[in-house]
């Protein structure tokens, strides 16, 4: 049971970790594909350790709610991305992975960080926080039409039956899984604010999403939030491995070997998902917002295809 407990805090510990690393690695793989030199991939570690070294400089009309957010979506976010499996299935805390239990977390944090944008009562704020939300109304729909899919499917809503069954059972080439990956895909770049939906390196007040709900905060409150989103592209990209490739990840029960095997596997998919996501972020251009709508209403409609085709081939 101590050996159960020490594994499943080991990989709260790794997700915690490798956050910084996989946000700092995108970054330097943009700019390579760019033609730049770009910064250390450790830069993100050497910004947090600054911004938590920093005083906090607070409004003065900022209510509790606005210095306690930043708290709440670390740890909304953190605790999503530790239940998600990594290197392996059926750890302690397997029983609480479910994928419905990660968009209600995923939604907690967005709504706190909306309401901390619109606390402060700032132009920014507000604009952030409405176009946050838009995107949530959209967002969390295909999301689920996407776990419908797979619950269909496995049988089970749980991330740790659902890797079991992808890996056990000969699944084979579906139709409705590809729709329901690209419906993920999309669903991920827009949680993330990645390019089309968002840009995370500019500061225009025209375009901004995520960056306008923070840009009052600063110091430790800014490195929480600053975690917080790097912790939230890992559990997407952590997310796609467990559910649509979840090779390499070792069993409960296993040895040493199958779980050294299993992290191998991991930071493998990592560094896969980075490497996707600097290119095709390098290859597009930047969508308006008012394009943002139909762009999630496409994974809408992919999530929704998806659950339709799994009706129609189950019942053949």
């Amino acid at each position: 049971m101590m050996l159960d407990f020490a594994i499943q805090g080991a990989q709260m510990l790794l997700v915690l970790g490798l956050a910084p690393l996989l946000l700092g690695l995108v970054r330097t793989l943009k700019a390579r594909m760019l033609g730049r030199r770009g910064p250390n991939p450790i830069q993100p570690y050497r910004d947090l350790r600054r911004l938590i070294a920093k005083e906090a400089v607070v409004a003065e009309n900022a209510s509790w709610l606005y210095r306690a957010a930043p708290y709440v979506v670390f740890a909304a976010i953190w605790v999503a991305a530790a239940l998600v499996p990594t290197f392996a299935t059926g750890l302690v805390f397997s029983w609480s992975a479910d994928l419905i239990a990660i968009v209600a977390l995923l939604g907690t944090a967005r709504f706190f960080l909306a309401l901390a944008g619109l606390d402060i009562g700032t132009a920014f704020g507000g604009i952030g926080a409405s176009r946050e939300m838009l995107i949530a109304i959209l967002a969390e729909p295909a999301m689920l039409m996407i776990v419908f899919t797979l619950a269909l499917l496995a049988g089970s809503t749980q991330l740790s039956s659902i890797a079991a069954f992808m890996i056990d059972q000969e699944v084979g080439l579906r139709v409705s899984l590809g729709l329901a990956l690209v419906a993920l895909v999309m669903v991920a770049i827009a949680e993330n604010a990645r390019i089309p939906v968002d840009n995370p390196a500019t500061h225009l007040e025209l375009t901004m999403v995520h960056e306008a709900m923070v840009l009052e905060y600063s110091a430790r409150h800014l490195a929480m939030i600053e975690l917080g989103a790097a912790l939230k592209l890992l559990l997407y990209i952590s997310l796609i491995g467990c559910l649509f490739a979840p090779f390499g990840m070792a069993r409960l029960g296993s040895g040493w070997e199958a779980y050294a095997i299993g992290l191998a596997a991991y930071l493998g998919k990592l560094l896969a998902g980075a490497f996707a996501l600097a290119l095709f972020e390098t290859s597009i251009a930047k969508m308006r917002v008012f394009r943002v709508p139909e762009f999630l209403g496409a994974a809408l409609m992919l999530g929704l295809l998806a659950v339709l085709l799994l009706f129609v081939t189950r019942s053949v």
